[in-house]
């Protein structure tokens, strides 16, 4: 099953694309997709509903805006240099361990809303990624028992200024976390759907140019041990969103590097999951 939110800004409602790409508006149902429904029997009581009613679900029309597919969630955990290649075009040795850092919440937009460029930003670079909706909390989980905590995988496009991350003091979190820097969609894939998130294609092109074509086969930590490692120091609750990292070509790594500005339009896919695109505005 798909999940969609669509309509104005702040005011969406929830939805479902079928396989062939119909939409229908799903708000009888009496659930947004939030914490309580990836965490109790929402997908399932959903796929029930839908048997009965989709018929009598309104459509919804191909050009209104996609919101993000889910309500704010309670964190964005993402790690970093999670493919092996991207690490090598940042200079930076393989991890041991998983590099996190977060995101945060008030960054996430639509599919298809506008990246605004921050105030001051010289170095507003782009990353694919895929992301992964956590289903069931999960707290000291095992790589085995992993996967049974994950509702599904969205499109990701993990915006970075590349100044405010790397040369200012602190954290990556404030080359991370500006407004629009995390459009969402424009569907969540439930987990029957994705048959093996680590065989995925995923790109991004810049202007028509494609500048990353990877697969999630280059993953430095796959997904169980993502989420275990991440569940020995937090609590991950339904809805989390965890984004497993970019592969080779983001801006930051070419030779001069490459930056995005305003007119730019970025667009960006992973198997399975649809498409985006944003276009770069000034703030």
């Amino acid at each position: 099953m798909k999940l969609i939110r669509y309509g104005v800004k702040d005011n969406e409602k929830p939805g479902v694309q079928l396989d062939n790409g119909t939409r229908l508006d799903v708000s009888a149902f009496g659930q947004d997709y939030d914490e309580h429904f990836f965490g109790g029997v929402g997908v399932t009581d959903l796929k029930k509903w839908l048997v009965s009613n989709e018929a009598a679900c309104p459509k919804v029309p191909n050009d209104i805006r996609l919101g993000a597919p889910l309500c704010r969630p309670s964190k964005i955990i993402c790690i970093g240099l999670n493919y092996a290649k991207h690490a090598a075009e940042s200079g930076m040795q393989l991890p041991k361990e998983p590099v996190l850092f977060f995101k945060a919440t008030s960054a996430i937009v639509g599919p298809n809303d506008d990246l605004i460029i921050p105030k001051g930003s010289t170095k507003t670079d782009w990353e694919v990624e895929l992301a992964v909706v956590i289903g069931k909390k999960a707290s000291y989980v095992s790589q085995k028992e992993a996967m049974d905590h994950v509702a599904g995988y969205v499109l990701h496009n993990d915006y970075s200024e590349r100044e405010f991350q790397l040369e200012r003091e602190g954290q990556w979190v404030k080359g991370k976390s500006c407004d629009t820097f995390a459009p969402l969609g424009p569907f969540i894939a439930t987990k029957d759907e994705i048959k093996d998130p680590h065989t995925l294609n995923l790109w991004l092109k810049v202007n028509g140019e494609i500048l990353q074509n990877s697969n999630t086969s280059d993953f430095v930590f796959n997904i169980p041990e993502s989420i275990s490692y991440i569940s020995q120091f937090m609590t991950l609750l339904p809805g989390d969103i965890i984004s497993t990292g970019t592969p080779f070509g983001v801006g930051l790594g070419f030779d001069p590097p490459r930056y995005l500005k305003p007119g730019d339009v970025v667009e960006l896919g992973v198997e399975g999951l649809g498409t985006s695109r944003q276009v770069a505005k000034a703030f």
